[in-house]
Protein backbone atom coordinates (compact mmCIF):
# COMPACT_ATOMS: atom_id res chain seq x y z
CA UNK A 1 0.00 0.00 0.00
CA UNK A 2 1.20 3.22 -1.08
CA UNK A 3 1.00 6.51 1.31
CA UNK A 4 -1.79 7.96 -1.08
CA UNK A 5 -3.62 4.85 -0.59
CA UNK A 6 -3.26 4.82 3.11
CA UNK A 7 -4.29 8.55 3.10
CA UNK A 8 -6.66 11.31 2.18
CA UNK A 9 -3.84 14.02 2.26
CA UNK A 10 -2.99 15.98 -0.87
CA UNK A 11 0.54 16.18 -2.62
CA UNK A 12 -0.02 19.99 -1.65
CA UNK A 13 -0.96 19.00 1.78
CA UNK A 14 2.04 16.90 2.60
CA UNK A 15 4.75 19.41 0.76
CA UNK A 16 3.36 21.82 3.23
CA UNK A 17 3.47 19.24 6.29
CA UNK A 18 6.97 18.65 5.11
CA UNK A 19 7.64 22.59 5.72
CA UNK A 20 7.49 21.64 9.76
CA UNK A 21 10.31 18.77 9.20
CA UNK A 22 12.93 21.01 7.63
CA UNK A 23 16.90 21.23 8.76
CA UNK A 24 17.25 24.72 10.33
CA UNK A 25 18.41 27.06 7.68
CA UNK A 26 21.34 28.52 9.83
CA UNK A 27 24.75 28.17 8.07
CA UNK A 28 22.80 26.37 4.78
CA UNK A 29 24.82 28.01 1.47
CA UNK A 30 22.50 30.16 -0.65
CA UNK A 31 21.37 27.66 -3.60
CA UNK A 32 20.51 24.31 -0.84
CA UNK A 33 18.58 27.00 1.00
CA UNK A 34 16.96 28.56 -1.26
CA UNK A 35 16.65 26.02 -4.52
CA UNK A 36 17.47 23.06 -3.36
CA UNK A 37 15.72 22.56 -0.26
CA UNK A 38 12.47 23.82 -1.13
CA UNK A 39 12.56 21.32 -4.80
CA UNK A 40 13.81 18.43 -2.13
CA UNK A 41 10.54 19.02 -0.51
CA UNK A 42 8.67 18.59 -3.57
CA UNK A 43 10.15 15.30 -4.75
CA UNK A 44 10.09 14.03 -0.66
CA UNK A 45 6.30 14.66 -1.24
CA UNK A 46 6.00 13.20 -4.43
CA UNK A 47 7.99 10.21 -3.55
CA UNK A 48 5.49 9.80 -0.05
CA UNK A 49 2.84 9.34 -2.08
CA UNK A 50 4.54 7.28 -4.32
CA UNK A 51 5.36 4.88 -1.74
CA UNK A 52 8.99 5.10 -1.72
CA UNK A 53 11.94 4.38 1.31
CA UNK A 54 14.22 6.83 1.70
CA UNK A 55 17.09 4.58 0.76
CA UNK A 56 15.33 3.91 -2.83
CA UNK A 57 15.38 8.15 -3.23
CA UNK A 58 19.04 7.95 -2.25
CA UNK A 59 19.66 5.30 -4.90
CA UNK A 60 17.52 7.58 -7.51
CA UNK A 61 19.77 10.61 -6.39
CA UNK A 62 23.06 8.34 -6.61
CA UNK A 63 21.82 7.71 -10.39
CA UNK A 64 21.22 11.13 -11.53
CA UNK A 65 24.37 11.87 -10.43
CA UNK A 66 26.42 9.00 -11.50
CA UNK A 67 25.33 9.84 -14.52
CA UNK A 68 26.06 13.13 -15.16
CA UNK A 69 29.10 12.17 -13.90
CA UNK A 70 30.40 9.49 -16.32
CA UNK A 71 29.20 12.16 -19.15
CA UNK A 72 31.92 14.61 -17.56
CA UNK A 73 34.65 11.95 -17.69
CA UNK A 74 33.41 10.47 -21.07
CA UNK A 75 32.42 12.34 -23.57
CA UNK A 76 34.19 15.63 -25.36
CA UNK A 77 33.04 19.56 -24.09
CA UNK A 78 30.03 20.99 -25.90
CA UNK A 79 27.78 23.39 -24.72
CA UNK A 80 24.54 21.10 -24.61
CA UNK A 81 26.62 18.52 -22.80
CA UNK A 82 27.22 20.78 -19.78
CA UNK A 83 23.89 21.98 -20.22
CA UNK A 84 22.84 18.20 -19.84
CA UNK A 85 25.62 17.58 -17.02
CA UNK A 86 24.11 20.57 -14.89
CA UNK A 87 20.37 19.30 -15.27
CA UNK A 88 21.67 16.07 -14.44
CA UNK A 89 23.38 16.63 -11.36
CA UNK A 90 21.25 19.47 -9.87
CA UNK A 91 18.71 16.65 -10.20
CA UNK A 92 20.21 14.26 -8.04
CA UNK A 93 21.64 16.34 -5.51
CA UNK A 94 17.43 17.51 -5.19
CA UNK A 95 16.84 13.91 -4.24
CA UNK A 96 19.61 13.66 -2.07
CA UNK A 97 17.67 16.65 -0.16
CA UNK A 98 14.44 14.76 -0.34
CA UNK A 99 16.06 11.28 1.14
CA UNK A 100 16.46 12.98 4.09
CA UNK A 101 13.06 14.94 4.00
CA UNK A 102 11.18 11.86 3.17
CA UNK A 103 12.70 9.91 6.16
CA UNK A 104 11.67 12.84 8.74
CA UNK A 105 8.53 12.88 6.93
CA UNK A 106 7.76 9.18 7.44
CA UNK A 107 9.33 8.97 10.65
CA UNK A 108 11.93 6.36 9.64
CA UNK A 109 14.83 7.83 10.28
CA UNK A 110 17.84 5.22 11.23
CA UNK A 111 21.50 5.06 11.39
CA UNK A 112 21.91 3.12 8.67
CA UNK A 113 20.28 5.16 5.61
CA UNK A 114 22.44 8.27 7.27
CA UNK A 115 24.96 5.76 6.76
CA UNK A 116 24.26 5.05 3.00
CA UNK A 117 23.25 8.99 2.09
CA UNK A 118 26.89 9.78 3.38
CA UNK A 119 28.76 6.61 1.66
CA UNK A 120 26.85 8.19 -1.65
CA UNK A 121 27.84 11.76 -0.61
CA UNK A 122 31.35 11.25 -0.51
CA UNK A 123 31.38 8.91 -3.86
CA UNK A 124 29.94 11.46 -5.37
CA UNK A 125 32.10 14.44 -4.50
CA UNK A 126 35.56 12.38 -5.12
CA UNK A 127 34.20 10.84 -8.68
CA UNK A 128 32.68 14.64 -10.09
CA UNK A 129 36.48 16.33 -9.07
CA UNK A 130 37.95 13.18 -11.09
CA UNK A 131 35.53 13.16 -13.82
CA UNK A 132 36.93 17.40 -14.14
CA UNK A 133 40.38 16.65 -14.20
CA UNK A 134 40.14 13.61 -17.29
CA UNK A 135 37.95 16.39 -18.94
CA UNK A 136 40.60 19.79 -18.10
CA UNK A 137 43.56 16.86 -19.07
CA UNK A 138 41.98 16.30 -22.72
CA UNK A 139 41.42 20.10 -22.93
CA UNK A 140 44.60 21.71 -21.71
CA UNK A 141 47.04 18.80 -21.72
CA UNK A 142 49.72 18.57 -19.02
CA UNK A 143 49.02 21.68 -17.90
CA UNK A 144 48.82 23.64 -14.13
CA UNK A 145 45.16 23.94 -14.61
CA UNK A 146 45.40 20.40 -14.25
CA UNK A 147 46.03 20.75 -10.32
CA UNK A 148 42.95 22.15 -9.64
CA UNK A 149 40.17 20.06 -9.85
CA UNK A 150 43.13 17.84 -7.83
CA UNK A 151 43.17 20.79 -4.90
CA UNK A 152 39.62 20.76 -5.15
CA UNK A 153 39.36 17.11 -4.95
CA UNK A 154 41.38 17.38 -1.44
CA UNK A 155 39.26 20.34 -0.36
CA UNK A 156 35.91 19.25 -1.27
CA UNK A 157 36.27 15.84 0.77
CA UNK A 158 38.40 17.48 3.84
CA UNK A 159 35.09 19.96 4.18
CA UNK A 160 32.72 17.46 3.60
CA UNK A 161 34.52 14.62 6.27
CA UNK A 162 35.15 17.66 9.08
CA UNK A 163 31.33 18.47 8.37
CA UNK A 164 30.20 15.01 8.94
CA UNK A 165 32.77 14.29 12.13
CA UNK A 166 32.18 17.09 13.73
CA UNK A 167 28.44 16.88 13.87
CA UNK A 168 29.02 13.12 15.16
CA UNK A 169 31.43 14.51 17.85
CA UNK A 170 29.03 17.18 19.40
CA UNK A 171 26.26 14.54 19.50
CA UNK A 172 28.36 12.34 21.27
CA UNK A 173 29.25 15.33 23.95
CA UNK A 174 25.73 15.83 24.11
CA UNK A 175 26.19 19.15 22.23
CA UNK A 176 23.54 20.28 19.34
CA UNK A 177 23.66 22.04 15.94
CA UNK A 178 20.81 25.02 15.29
CA UNK A 179 17.32 25.08 16.13
CA UNK A 180 14.23 26.50 14.18
CA UNK A 181 14.40 29.01 16.73
CA UNK A 182 17.87 30.12 16.00
CA UNK A 183 18.21 33.04 12.99
CA UNK A 184 19.17 31.94 9.87
CA UNK A 185 21.30 34.62 8.18
CA UNK A 186 20.57 35.30 4.31
CA UNK A 187 24.01 37.07 4.32
CA UNK A 188 25.83 34.50 5.78
CA UNK A 189 24.23 31.84 3.03
CA UNK A 190 25.67 33.63 0.02
CA UNK A 191 28.88 34.66 2.12
CA UNK A 192 29.80 30.82 1.95
CA UNK A 193 27.95 30.15 -1.49
CA UNK A 194 31.84 28.88 -2.88
CA UNK A 195 31.09 25.65 -0.23
CA UNK A 196 27.71 25.21 -2.09
CA UNK A 197 27.85 21.59 -4.23
CA UNK A 198 24.55 22.98 -5.87
CA UNK A 199 26.60 25.75 -7.25
CA UNK A 200 28.49 23.97 -8.76
CA UNK A 201 26.18 21.65 -10.50
CA UNK A 202 25.32 24.77 -11.87
CA UNK A 203 28.65 25.70 -13.04
CA UNK A 204 28.87 22.65 -15.56
CA UNK A 205 26.44 24.91 -17.94
CA UNK A 206 29.79 26.37 -18.55
CA UNK A 207 32.02 23.43 -19.28
CA UNK A 208 31.62 23.70 -23.17
CA UNK A 209 32.96 26.72 -22.49
CA UNK A 210 36.70 25.68 -20.98
CA UNK A 211 37.99 28.91 -20.38
CA UNK A 212 35.12 30.06 -18.91
CA UNK A 213 34.50 26.59 -16.64
CA UNK A 214 37.83 26.90 -15.66
CA UNK A 215 37.25 30.69 -14.03
CA UNK A 216 34.58 30.12 -12.25
CA UNK A 217 35.59 26.50 -11.21
CA UNK A 218 38.57 28.30 -9.77
CA UNK A 219 36.63 30.55 -7.84
CA UNK A 220 34.67 27.95 -6.28
CA UNK A 221 37.85 26.30 -4.86
CA UNK A 222 38.81 29.13 -3.72
CA UNK A 223 36.23 30.67 -1.97
CA UNK A 224 36.14 26.85 -0.67
CA UNK A 225 39.64 27.15 0.61
CA UNK A 226 39.28 29.95 2.22
CA UNK A 227 36.76 28.69 4.44
CA UNK A 228 37.89 26.01 4.89
CA UNK A 229 41.40 27.55 6.44
CA UNK A 230 38.85 30.20 8.37
CA UNK A 231 37.03 27.18 10.11
CA UNK A 232 39.27 24.84 10.84
CA UNK A 233 40.28 26.60 14.12
CA UNK A 234 36.58 27.12 15.28
CA UNK A 235 35.61 23.25 14.73
CA UNK A 236 38.45 22.20 16.41
CA UNK A 237 37.46 24.37 19.13
CA UNK A 238 33.44 23.08 18.99
CA UNK A 239 35.00 19.55 19.92
CA UNK A 240 37.79 20.74 22.51
CA UNK A 241 36.93 18.74 25.81
CA UNK A 242 40.42 19.52 27.07
CA UNK A 243 40.80 20.89 30.47
CA UNK A 244 42.57 24.04 29.10
CA UNK A 245 39.96 24.99 26.78
CA UNK A 246 37.10 25.09 29.59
Amino acid sequence: MTAREGSTETLGETVDRLRSHQKPNRGAPAYSRFVNRPAGRVLAAASYHAGLTPNGVTAISAGFSLTGILLVGALPRSVPLGILVALLLAVGYAFDSADGQLARLRGSGAPSGEWLDHVVDCAKITALHLAVLLGVHRTFGDSAVSLLPMLFLLVANMLFFTFVLTDQLKRNQGGRGATKDEPASTLRSIVVIPTDYGLLCVVFVLWGLPNAFVAVYGLLLLGSLGYLVLGLPKWFRDVDLSPDAA
